[in-house]
């Protein structure tokens, strides 16, 4: 992002600067002799409005407002009026031009973290479903629609509404008590007598706890890793609205007079090619985005957050571990209740009514039921392991996220850096003579200020009298979300990155180095596990508390890297759509 990327050359430039200086004169003396005809190409190759405002010849009885200078002007009231109008275009366009690749960025990764964990919710609600239809066949006709009832809530969650996991968890064992108990452990209880008995066993179910630890347990691991999910969508679009507003920002006054003065004002003297020199560029867009710079810090903040979110998704709390964990736990819920179904029903007895048949056996139903007796100190018989997710899909997703996480550096100084790329390349001339918003000089020899609202006291430039208040409200907004992720996710910064970034690692800000002459000077930007997963044993599943727990990971940081419009950041959303649309079709898929 920083010109301080390229070696500065130093040449002696006495005898170029008498030349260039010879050539413009006689540039200035041909076009205010002669015509205007430079001036007039140069308006139409810009688009800036009607060829009729453009004189034919320069006019000394001009009436302008900005583009004052003595002696003959190719300008005119009304070419001024398009200059206003083209120079706003144009600098709003510029702006989108780098804006448009960090929001499909945060789009296009938010649209295949949806894809991503639909596939993930779908994956274990098959597992689940085939659990029960090739295990427990007495009840799964009638399950299947509270564990499509459950994965629906799952999803809307993910998807930010306004759904309890731990409540859709306890409600679909609420629902297969019912049946658990008229199908498994009393199948002898159907027809009316299920209907009548239907209500008061969903109503007592969390007091009789027939399923023993294993809903709670279920319940727990879900909220703890799907809200790490959850907060992670909801951060990508708390950060695709900070973009919209910041790409609909309005310019001031003052700021447009400054950039038709930087970018026009030479035209009208007939200096079509000449260029703002850099420093004097860098004051007049600081002083435009002055309040576009304010939010740094909590940009910043954000996209640490966003980045601890991501490490959090493939940690200790990775969704798919606790997706695919879903099986396991109803298996086990299961067994338990099966398991205790004697001291079940004769509470249930008591609270509901009497049991209309004893129950035929107190053993579970699975097809690797032993022969023996089974007591409380008996293990539990398990169903076979369910399938794990596919090994490749995994290696994809660990790639994909670590792709994020390396384009996300490059953003984290957007909004202080987006001046200064605004005035990089061709738009800006550092060496040799450039225009100063007054004449042609040598170099700039103005103070250049530095980013942010305070900076621009001292800005000769442009005047900023308020803050955006667009923005300013963008900044409280973004601040506050920072805070209630934080609030609600306490040990997010306590994760350490991944250590699979790559090499080549530099401290954050590195790249953005400069000296002195290129205007730098008091500029105040200051501080202005590729998861191999494995279902779970269904036997005995591994409790997780809901705390975000520490990986093990190093700080290493890819660097900070310039900002190139058309890079491949905009086909790297493209990627993920791809990846997903050849796993679901079980093909394998490689971005290299």
């Amino acid at each position: 992002m920083s010109r301080g990327l390229s070696p500065r050359v130093n040449s002696y430039r006495g005898p170029l600067w008498i030349l260039s200086a010879a050539i413009f004169a006689a540039n200035v003396i041909e076009v205010n002799s002669y015509s205007c005809h430079e001036v007039k190409t140069a308006f139409q190759l810009r688009q800036v409005g009607p060829l009729s405002r453009v004189p034919e010849t320069p006019r000394t009885d001009v009436d302008l407002s900005v583009c004052k200078h003595q002696g003959p002007s190719c300008c005119t009231r009304k070419m001024e009026e398009s200059y206003h109008i083209a120079v706003k275009r144009e600098t709003i366009h510029n702006i989108h031009s780098y804006s448009y690749e960090l929001e499909h960025l945060l789009s296009g990764h938010s649209d295949a973290f949806q894809d991503m964990f639909q596939y993930l919710l779908s994956f274990s609600q098959g597992h689940l479903s085939s659990l029960l239809e090739g295990t427990y066949t007495p009840m799964s006709r009638h399950a299947l629609p509270h564990v499509n009832q459950l994965f629906s809530s799952l999803s809307l969650y993910l998807r930010g509404a306004n759904v309890s996991v731990e409540a859709s968890v306890h409600q679909f064992f609420n629902n297969l008590f019912p049946l658990t108990y008229t199908r498994l452990i009393n199948p002898g209880i159907q027809g009316g007598t299920m209907s009548d008995m239907g209500d008061c066993l969903r109503m007592i179910r969390q007091d009789v706890n027939p399923f023993g630890p294993h809903p709670a347990v279920m319940a727990q691991e879900l909220s703890g890793a799907l809200g790490v999910g959850r907060q992670l969508g909801l951060a990508l679009e708390e950060g695709l609205e900070v973009m919209n507003a910041t790409e609909h920002i309005s310019l001031s006054k003052e700021c447009v007079r400054g950039l038709v003065k930087m970018v026009y004002c030479s035209h009208c003297r007939g200096l079509t090619l000449i260029k703002p020199c850099v420093g004097y560029c860098l004051n007049v867009m600081r002083g435009c985005l002055a309040s576009v710079s304010e939010l740094d810090q909590p940009w910043r903040r954000y996209t640490s957050l966003l980045e601890q979110l991501t490490h959090a998704t493939a940690g200790h709390h990775s969704l798919e571990l606790a997706l695919l964990g879903v099986r396991g736990h109803v298996n086990e819920a299961l067994l338990y209740a099966q398991l205790h179904g004697p001291l079940i029903t004769a509470t249930v007895d008591k609270v509901c009514g009497l049991t209309t048949r004893e129950p035929t056996s107190t053993q579970p139903t699975s097809p690797e039921v032993r022969t023996s007796t089974v007591t409380s100190s008996s293990p539990l018989p398990s169903v076979a392991p369910s399938k794990p997710l596919p090994e490749h899909w995994l290696e994809n997703l660990a790639h994909l996220r670590r792709e994020f996480l390396m384009y996300l550096q490059r953003y984290k100084s957007f909004f202080v850096a987006l001046p200064e790329m605004l005035c990089e390349g061709e738009n800006v001339v550092e060496d040799s003579t450039c225009w100063s918003g007054d004449d042609v000089v040598e170099s700039y020899t103005g103070r250049v200020v530095g980013n942010g609202l305070r900076a621009q006291r001292q800005n000769q430039e442009v005047k900023v009298r308020i803050p955006n208040p667009t923005l300013a409200e963008v900044k409280e907004t973004l601040e506050r979300f920072n805070q209630e992720t934080q609030e609600r996710f306490p040990k997010l910064g306590q994760m350490e990155p991944w250590d699979e970034l790559g090499s080549g690692e530099a401290e954050e800000g590195s790249s953005t180095d400069c000296d002195d002459e290129d205007g730098c000077q008091a500029s105040g930007d200051g501080p202005s596990q590729n998861s191999h997963t494995q279902a779970p044993s269904e036997r005995k599943p591994v409790v997780r508390q809901p705390g975000i727990d520490s990986a093990h990971e190093n700080s290493a940081k890819p660097p900070l890297v310039k900002l190139i419009r058309g890079s491949a950041t905009g086909s790297w959303a493209k990627h993920w759509s791809l990846a997903l649309l050849f796993t679901a079709l079980g093909l394998q898929w490689t971005l290299f």
